[in-house]
């Protein structure tokens, strides 16, 4: 099968010669582990992240103490106080696991003449190196700039969650932009009827606050509701499309030809939210369990 271009410039004969390996200091002695929390330390992505958390509890503030609060039936108050913070727990719960799971971070620096001639390589056999981590780069796998590592199967880099979107915790981010889109919406329903109530009543009686204060927190809400409902909404949508089609955003990007084996849509959601279907595809403490959803099949 030919090759495309972007493929042919990252393909290197497996042979530790051209590899370089005496270009690649050894690998350090501690590797991050799985009991290890995965967190970038970046300062981009860190502010962003706060900023995420930060308006998700003035969503909380503002449908709570200015609209379900106040409101004079009770059972109107439970439901949806109910369902918003059950979502929005979700929400965050989603964002953290997104943030601090590993992505599928390839070992840094394995990229040794030891390592490689354990590999056994038979001739003409081709390897992938990244020549910025020294790393023996999987099939499907790309560097980042922000993590400084190789990730598997990376998707791309979201500063919002502070993390590279690949591999390990696709699901995860898939999840947060689900919920987010949610709560968005949940919001702009909540706002919309209680300006219809406030109109038909007494300004001062519909809220703990003053009229002005309580039309700005419900403005500022209302404009963060739709801009996160179409963000997040939009950014699920083109998860769920990548999904489907087995090929990440910078697959598309880099138009790269497919050297693995087509899967059914279906196949491919289990490979993300864990084999079988089940309720915890839903569940941000859920880690997916793959069973027969194989991660790589390969045309040979």
């Amino acid at each position: 099968m030919k090759s495309s271009p972007a493929n042919r410039s990252r393909d290197f004969e497996r042979q530790a010669g051209y590899l370089h390996p005496e270009h690649c200091a050894p690998p350090p002695l501690r590797t991050h582990s799985a009991d290890d929390m995965w967190f970038i330390r970046d300062g981009c992505g860190i502010v962003c992240g706060v900023i995420t958390w930060l308006l998700v509890f003035y969503a909380e503030f503002v449908v709570v103490f200015v609209m379900l609060l106040p409101a004079k039936n009770v059972a109107y108050s439970l439901f949806n106080g109910a369902v918003f913070n059950g979502l929005a727990f979700l929400a965050l719960a989603s964002h953290f696991r997104a943030m601090c799971t590993d992505p599928g971070a390839v070992p840094k620096g394995n990229a040794t003449k030891e390592f490689i001639e354990s590999l056994q390589l038979k001739p003409g056999q081709v390897v992938y190196k990244c020549p910025k981590c020294c790393s023996i780069k999987p099939d499907r796998a790309h560097h980042c700039s922000v993590c400084k590592r190789c990730i598997k199967k990376m998707d791309h880099h979201c500063p919002w969650v502070n993390n590279c979107v690949g591999e390990s915790n696709q699901k995860y981010f898939v999840l947060f932009t689900m919920y987010i889109a949610l709560i968005s919406l949940h919001a702009l329903i909540m706002v919309a009827l209680h300006f219809v109530f406030c109109f038909e009543e007494d300004w001062a009686k519909c809220s703990s606050f003053s009229p002005p204060t309580t039309v700005i927190l419900l403005i500022f809400l209302c404009f963060e509701g739709l801009l996160f409902l179409i963000f997040t909404a939009v950014m699920f949508g083109t998860q769920i499309h990548s999904i489907c089609n087995d090929e990440t955003g910078i697959e598309q990007l880099k138009k790269e030809e497919k050297q693995w084996a087509k899967k059914s849509k279906w196949m491919n959601m289990k490979v993300v939210f864990g084999h079988p279907f089940s309720l915890a595809w839903l569940s941000p403490f859920a880690t997916p369990d793959h069973g027969k959803a194989n991660l790589y099949q390969y045309v040979v």
